[in-house]
């Protein structure tokens, strides 16, 4: 199960992705290449609204409905952009303690 987050006033997501630099989502409604959004990360990220821009979307899924987990659904990609170097710091602080490195033995 992944995290769920919003778009405010657009739909909710569910997470499928995030680095620094953007973000895949899983989504019932088709975005708009090019469309920009405000982005709330999910709440395991803590309280974070960033600026993306939607990369692609593409159809995933069903398109016939046999029940309700096999309705047609939606991935974006999508780049931050206009991010502050607090927002970066934090949004990197947050990734590594989620996923932190592992140091290689050579």
């Amino acid at each position: 199960s992944r995290p769920w987050g919003r778009i405010p006033g657009a739909l909710e997501y569910r997470l499928v992705d995030l680095s620094i630099a953007g973000a895949r989502i899983e989504h019932q409604a088709s975005l708009d290449p090019g469309s920009t959004w405000g982005l709330e990360l999910p709440l395991a990220f803590g309280s974070m609204s960033l600026q993306a821009r939607v990369v692609h979307t593409s159809p995933v899924g069903d398109a016939q409905v046999r029940d309700a987990d096999a309705l047609l659904r939606y991935q974006s990609g999508l780049a931050f952009f206009g991010m502050s170097l607090e927002q970066q710091t934090t949004l990197t602080r947050r990734l590594n303690t989620l996923y932190p490195t592992r140091s290689r033995e050579t």
